[in-house]
């Protein structure tokens, strides 16, 4: 590597080692995902056909309509086979078709076929309706950043979360115009569990907002208008992550979200969501995130609020060379992957500041095209507002000297309440004054070689390569199995979900694959 003004030199046979590690690790993954699908990939495909609404019992006709096909024996061949088939002989489109399937008047596996062929010709045709969606939503995205553009990196991340879509967007106006650049809505308590969306736009949610269709185009359309009041685009986050994935991943990319939490190991280590099921889920959801130029946020922070933030650190830089490799393998560009890390380390550490330093522009260095995100100190956070605003204020420092993408702006109050309009404020006005005066601060400095900085990053950099060679030879299920991420450990054949995980038929087919990467590489 070449080590200009300003950088860390760190060992370029150590990374080169750790991508081709991560690289065998996703490869071997990937072989596993593409020998088979699930009950949420498949209700993906479902929706991005066109099918929408709920049945009499409430339950949304996505579920109906692929619950309907796996209980008949037929899910293995792809759910688009099925609604194509079903085209062809009734000339219904997809969501008269999920209307009868619903009424119990249709079933799918009981229909004469049709040749292969044809089939599979029908089910292009009309995949391509809801690409067409998408490519709508994106278009819109690139006038809104030509007319009035967004806010200089690290764009300020800040985040609501009162349950009820309409006060969220009360909240979420104020905080554009306070001069936040992206609004992240933070999803209900437990809805990563739900086999389920929520149908509507539902304001029953406990610590975080309901994430559904309809909720996700009230914020879009909120923030829309807030953007055009203050001259800047305001990018949209919500999840993905969980049981829902894909379809989550679909339906944003419709509406026109911008940023999307998207880990292949946090619903494993975190929500005990079997990792068969995450790690298939996971491939759909990035392909259409990749196709929806939508950023994905990873979780490797949330490693450090269960391990030492120090003794750990390796294993978020572990992640985050196997979360790039992952999102190459779904075609998503290295300009939309938002790799995670955290500034947690115990405040009273002695240097505390400048390992955290070395550690974020390590990341910079060996990630240079990705828009990293930086999460606050939150493992730390006593109470003591004084101090949370002066820690918030080192964590700030931090992200402008090496040139954060994506920065999640901490609260003074963390640790005491969710946060009012105020905090949010002082949160702003704490990172605008750190952003400007020390604007240029990392490009006007030299890093000490042989230092304390530099010495820190290539010992986690080190340790990050033992480990993922350890992965490549273990395989990535044990790994877990072992407890070597976030000190969690998960079975195999544990957790939430597995039973809606399926082995592919040899016929097998998902026309938005085929289509989202097209004149893309996919590794």
């Amino acid at each position: 590597m070449v080590n200009h003004l300003g950088e860390l030199h760190l060992n370029q046979e150590l990374i080169d080692s750790s991508r081709r590690s991560a690289r065998l690790i996703a490869q071997e993954v990937q072989e596993f995902i593409d020998a088979h699908t699930t009950v949420a990939t498949e209700r993906a495909v479902v929706r991005l056909l066109g099918v929408d609404g709920q049945d009499e019992a409430e339950v949304p006709k996505p579920n109906v309509v692929v619950d309907h096909v796996k209980d008949n024996g037929g899910l293995n061949k792809g759910i688009a086979y099925w609604m194509a088939n079903a085209m062809i002989e009734t000339g219904l489109d997809a969501q008269a078709i999920a209307d009868e399937v619903a009424a119990g008047s249709l079933n799918l596996t009981d229909l004469p076929r049709h040749p292969d062929e044809e089939v599979r010709r029908v089910a292009v045709e009309e995949a391509k309706k809801g690409v067409a969606k998408i490519d709508a939503a994106r278009e819109r995205r690139n006038q809104y950043l030509e007319e009035i553009g967004e806010g200089p990196r690290p764009l300020l991340y800040l985040i609501v979360a009162t349950g009820n879509i309409y006060e969220d967007i009360v909240q979420a106006k104020a905080a554009a115009m306070q001069g936040a650049d992206i609004i992240a809505v933070i999803r209900t308590t437990g809805q990563s569990l739900l086999d389920f969306v929520p149908y509507h736009a539902p304001t029953g949610g406990f610590g975080g907002t309901y994430a559904t269709q309809e909720n996700f185009r009230l914020m879009r359309e909120a923030l829309d208008e807030a953007g055009e009041k203050v001259g800047k685009y305001i990018r949209l986050c919500n999840y993905c992550s969980g049981l829902c994935m894909p379809e989550i991943a679909a339906m944003g990319a419709v509406e026109r979200l911008d940023v999307m939490l998207n880990d292949a190991l946090y619903g494993i280590l975190f929500r005990d969501i079997n990792m068969q099921r995450t790690l298939v889920d996971q491939y759909f959801s990035r392909v259409i995130n990749g196709y929806a130029g939508i950023i994905i946020n990873t979780g490797e922070d949330n490693y450090l609020t269960t391990a030492d933030a120090y003794e750990e650190a390796h294993t978020v830089l572990s992640s985050q060379f196997m979360n790039e490799q992952f999102a190459l393998f779904a075609a998503l560009p290295e300009e939309q992957m938002g790799l995670g890390h955290a500034f947690e380390m115990d405040p009273n550490m002695k240097n505390g500041f400048l390992y955290e330093l070395a550690q974020a522009k390590m990341a910079r260095q060996i990630f240079p095209k990705a828009p990293l995100k930086y999460m606050p100190p939150t493992k730390f956070m006593t109470g003591n507002i004084m101090k949370g605003h002066i820690q918030d204020a080192m964590f700030n420092l931090i992200s402008i000297m090496s040139h954060q993408g994506l920065q999640l702006l901490g609260m003074m109050t963390e640790a005491v309440h969710t946060p009012h309009i105020q905090d949010r404020y002082l949160a702003v006005e704490n990172a605008q004054y750190i952003f400007n005066n020390a604007h240029d601060l990392g490009d006007d400095i030299e890093f000490k070689r042989g230092g304390i900085m530099e010495t820190r990053a290539n010992e986690v950099l080190e340790k990050a390569e033992k480990l993922l060679a350890d992965i490549e030879a273990d395989g990535i299920f044990a790994t877990i199995e072992q407890g070597k991420f976030g000190d969690v450990k998960r079975a195999r054949d544990g957790g939430k979900g597995l039973e809606g995980v399926l082995e592919k038929a040899p016929d097998y087919f998902n026309p938005f694959i085929p289509l989202m990467t097209e004149g893309r590489e996919l590794v």
